[in-house]
Parts: C-alpha cells; structure tokens; sequence
C-alpha cells in the first residue's frame, strides 16, 4: 500500500471519544511577533500613505476626483486581505498556485483535517493550496491560504507532511500570515516609488554632466536642505525606514521558531526534526548559492538556518517542553 494511503501510527483519528473533536473558543490570536509586524509596518505604511495622499491630490487638480476618496479607499483596502475572492485571485494570479486535484486532494485533505483536529481549530476554515515547484515547501499566506509544494506533496511521507502543514497552520493561529500580507501591502507604494527612483537615478545623473558645475552645486545644496528638512520635520523617521529589512527579517525568523514550536505543541516535533535533518542533508549534498550566504545576507533572510530551528526544537525532544 502507497505510504500516504493511510495515516501512520501517530495519526490517529481515534483520539477523542466517539471521534468528536472539540475546537478551541479562540480558533486565532495575535502573538508577539505579530505585534512587532505590526509595529514595524507603521512607517512605511506612513511613507505610502503620504505618497498616495500626493497622487490623490494630483487626481483631484487634473481630474476633479476628491482626495480623500481613493486615500481612503487605499487605506481601506487591506481588508481584503481576509476577503475570500480576493485570496484566490492572490493565490491564483501571485503566488501561482492552483487547488488540488481529487486525487491530490485525497492525500492532503486527511493529513490536514488530523492536524487540525490535534490543534481544536476548525480545519474547513482553510483552503488547500498547491504550488508546482520541486521545492520541499509549504506557505500560508491571507487569512486562509494553506498550500504545499508539488515535491511535499509526492515525496514526503505522511507524518513529514503532517508537521509540515502543523507549521503552517502555526502561522496561521498566530498571526503570522494576515500580518505578512498587510505589510507588503502598505509597503507597495513606498517599495514602488523606490524602484522608479532607483532606475530614474542613472539618467538624471547622465542629465546633471550636462550641467556647469556651479549648476550642479546649486542642485546639490539643494537637495542636502530638502533631506535635512525632511529629517528635521519627520523626526528622522526615514532613518528608521533603512533599518526596516533587517528588523523585519529577524521578525520573520522569529515566526518561523513560533510556527515550529506550534506544531512541536502538537506532537510533532520529532517528526519536524527529521525533516529538518533531510533538508540539511540536501544541501550538504547539493549546495546551492542561497545555502552560501554571506553575514549580511543572512541578516536580510526571513527564515533562520535549519541547525537554528533544530537547536530551538531540542527541549522537546528532550522532554523539556517550553
């Protein structure tokens, strides 16, 4: 018989009287690191606010379109991070991914409705997600995007499969996922706006030789008095916005270590080892150069290195449950 045609022995839906299963009164909750997300998407949530504030204010100069309608409706709009047509068009046409097939779904649906169970958390909530990659990966995203990689799905067995889709759920109850998304929401006009001054930077440098030189010592001066008054007025606050990547990063591997110790809560975590042990032998065997990453690179990494997790899973396999 297939390996995944039927749970293994530490899968088992025989685990509650009358195989009823009791959900938790609070099926999600907002960790810690949620928080520091959160706390973290302000300024550049404040920077894009700005920039959309401008353009809505051209909008109402050239086309008589109030300024606070479509501010209002950008700052509204990530709302739809939970709203479910609009996670499928995100999983459809962003993260390029499709949902499984009966037979794919016969093998996945099980998996995921045990891990639920084990968590009180009411697994129809979620949809189920595939992404074609020969990755060994899985994602959450949204508030109910659960998706595994076409490799996780056909190579891993089922307990592997099951700590997997624990982690993801891990990041699901605790937040992770809904805040990511807002970040990168927000963040989208100020990360826009960066890339057209980055690729307009070469051709107005290429326009100032064009310039005498006391020309270009006024534009100079010019531009240090707009920076130091901006500094001066925002508190420094854009400073802030130069750090941001690397805190957000360290958040990230902060969630990643919760997700983890979610699904090690749920008596996983020797499983989750053993996958962990896989993948490092991988790269052992077939370094690529995402796995040669330099000091500042890892910095800006926002999952932390495979021995880090296995170091933070060892109190519970040794017993010393956190």
């Amino acid at each position: 018989m297939d390996e995944k045609a039927a749970p293994p022995d530490d899968l088992d839906y025989r685990n509650t009287p009358g195989n009823r299963i009791t959900y938790r009164a609070r099926q999600r909750a907002t960790d810690r690191t949620t928080w520091l997300r959160l706390a973290l998407l302000l300024p550049p949530f404040l920077l894009s606010l700005a920039l959309v504030l401008v353009v809505s204010l051209l909008l109402e100069a050239w086309l008589g379109v109030p300024a606070w309608l479509p501010t209002g409706l950008w700052t509204a709009s990530g709302g739809l991070a939970f709203h479910r047509p609009s996670e499928r068009f995100l999983a459809r046409h962003l993260l390029r991914l499709h949902h499984p097939l009966a037979a794919e779904l016969s093998v996945l649906a099980p998996v995921w409705r045990e891990v639920t169970a084990r968590a009180g958390v009411d697994g129809s909530r979620y949809e189920l997600w595939i992404e074609e990659s020969d990755e060994l990966n899985a994602l959450a995203a949204a508030g109910h995007i659960v998706a595994v990689t076409r490799r996780a799905l056909e190579q891993l067995p089922t307990a592997q499969l099951a700590a997997v889709l624990a982690h993801e759920l891990g990041h699901h109850v605790g937040g992770h996922a809904w805040s990511g998304l807002l970040g990168w929401w927000y963040a989208a006009p100020g990360r826009l706006a960066w890339r057209g001054l980055v690729r307009a930077t070469p051709r107005l440098i290429r326009t100032a030789r064009g310039f005498s030189y006391p020309v270009c010592g006024i534009l100079v001066a010019l531009a240090a008095w707009l920076v130091f008054t901006t500094l001066t007025a925002t508190y420094g606050l854009p400073l802030l916005l130069l750090s941001l990547p690397y805190l957000t990063a360290a958040v990230g591997r902060r969630s990643e270590l919760r997700a983890d110790a979610h699904a090690a809560h749920l008596g996983f975590a020797p499983v989750l080892a053993r996958t962990l042990h896989d993948l490092l032998a991988e790269q052992s065997a077939a370094p690529t150069s995402a796995d040669r990453l330099g000091p500042l690179s890892r910095l800006l990494s926002s999952h932390p290195h495979h021995r880090t997790r296995l170091h933070h899973l060892q109190p519970y396999l040794t017993g010393r449950d956190r």
